[in-house]
């Protein structure tokens, strides 16, 4: 799945959803030390899990962030 970002340095994020768990979160753009390490932390946990703790993070006051960008794609996956 591709997920076009908004209101963040990322352009966009690539990730996989297997037996509900998320797998190979890569994000274009943004943060490479950040973005890395919120990949690894959230590699094999359960779609919800990450959802609770990534969503309504903050960056620099814009509303959102790269992690919350990624709650907010598995939250559009969930609805599919």
């Amino acid at each position: 799945m591709i997920y076009k970002t908004q209101g963040t340095c990322s352009r966009s994020i690539t990730y996989e959803v297997e037996d509900g768990k998320v797998k190979h979160v890569q994000f274009e753009g943004g943060c490479d030390g950040n973005s890395q390490g919120v990949s690894a932390l959230v590699e094999g946990l359960p779609v919800d899990v990450v959802i609770e703790k990534l969503r309504g993070i903050d960056c620099r006051g814009r509303g959102t962030s790269c992690p919350d960008q990624l709650a907010r794609a598995l939250e559009e996956w969930q609805s599919k």
